[in-house]
């Protein structure tokens, strides 16, 4: 049996290709085809989540349908159903909840828990994963670790249906080893230009000194240093005032979004995620001031905001519209959010405190 860890453990867990795993448990013939969820194939939809079967003819979330049929002609699609994954979301919350001395849910697929001091975190995530299977009819993926950092970085490891721990006493050998693209935040960009530095893992990086990874990269320099080392001091969020809300999605492939109806299809894939977060946030877009950002292919970022509209959807394709023809370039990103209007407020900073 493994080492208890005093100090307490945090779970990191995942549920396996969420959207879709729901699709097939509810019907027994998509169970053994690749399936996404995703827009429509006649149109500029995209791809929301895919089973592990499409995964392995390269299709992934956020790319488009095209190119994914073009991947996997035989891929079948399944328009989402946010109503019936809120309901699985919120079965496999009430089971870690059993578990948990703290519970964070950062998404609809995806929460931390903390466990009590000298608890078996291993033990503890077997019986989440069958409790989860049997009453919920999926499965979900856990990390065992120290931190948020090391628990999100575990849950990835023995995908699908699996779990992997990390104990306080082998974070310095784990972590050396550990490429710098498993660690969140650090981009496809980010592992390139390291790659170029001949940085490729913790351990490389590891002879920088915090003033040396500052210097040369700024916010992104001590991240570097401390996730490098397993550092996470992060706390789980157990809710604080929010000053505003958004979502983002880039694209696997450039799109090239030229008409309202492809930008209604590609706002439809972020909509449903929006609206979840405004839900758990209970929040409503009345009583929000909508903003956009583009990222075109050359990495140029555009935002507008309307201070007069709310967040419903017209309105988001309203923005959107405007944003995308400030430049003929494809699109790599696009991202809808809100300011939580007072009433009391003579002006809105609409950027403030968003991604």
């Amino acid at each position: 049996m493994a080492e208890l860890d005093s100090t307490g453990q945090i779970l990191h867990v995942d549920c396996d290709c969420f959207f879709a795993a729901v699709e097939m448990r509810d019907r027994p013939e998509y169970r053994h085809v690749p399936l996404a969820i995703g827009g429509s194939q006649d149109r500029r939809g995209v791809i929301s989540t895919c089973n592990y079967l499409a995964r392995k003819y390269g299709v992934r979330s956020a790319m488009a349908t095209g190119q994914a049929l073009k991947l996997c002609p035989d891929l079948v699609l399944v328009p989402g159903d946010m109503a019936k994954y809120r309901e699985a979301s919120q079965q496999v919350m009430e089971i870690l909840k059993t578990y948990a001395l703290e519970i964070e849910q950062v998404s609809v697929d995806e929460a931390y828990v903390q466990l009590a001091p000298c608890t078996n975190g291993s033990l503890v995530a077997q019986q989440i994963r069958q409790q989860v299977e049997a009453e919920v009819g999926i499965t979900v993926s856990v990390g065992i670790a120290p931190n948020k950092f090391l628990a999100k970085v575990c849950s990835d490891w023995q995908k699908p249906n699996g779990q992997f721990a990390v104990l306080a006493a082998d974070v310095d050998e784990f972590v050396a080893k550990l490429p710098l693209k498993k660690i969140p935040g650090v981009g496809p960009k980010s592992v390139e230009k390291l790659a170029n530095m001949g940085l490729t893992t913790c351990e490389h990086v590891q002879h920088f000194t915090l003033l040396e990874l500052v210097n040369r990269f700024g916010r992104f320099g001590q991240l570097l240093f401390e996730r490098c080392r397993g550092i996470d001091h992060r706390a789980l969020s157990k809710g604080r005032e929010r000053k505003s809300i958004s979502i983002e999605r880039t694209f696997s492939e450039d799109l090239k979004l030229q008409g309202s109806g492809e930008i209604k299809e590609v706002l439809m894939a972020l909509w449903p995620k929006f609206n979840e977060r405004l839900e758990k946030a209970k929040l409503s877009g009345e009583g929000l001031a909508p903003f956009v950002k583009v990222k075109f292919s050359d990495f140029h970022v555009t935002t507008l905001a309307n201070h007069e509209s709310k967040a419903s959807f017209d309105d988001y394709c309203d923005l959107l519209n405007q944003a995308v023809k400030r430049s003929d370039l494809p699109v790599r990103l696009l991202g809808i959010g809100g300011k939580l209007i007072r009433r009391h407020a003579q002006q809105l900073d609409l950027f403030q405190g968003t991604h």
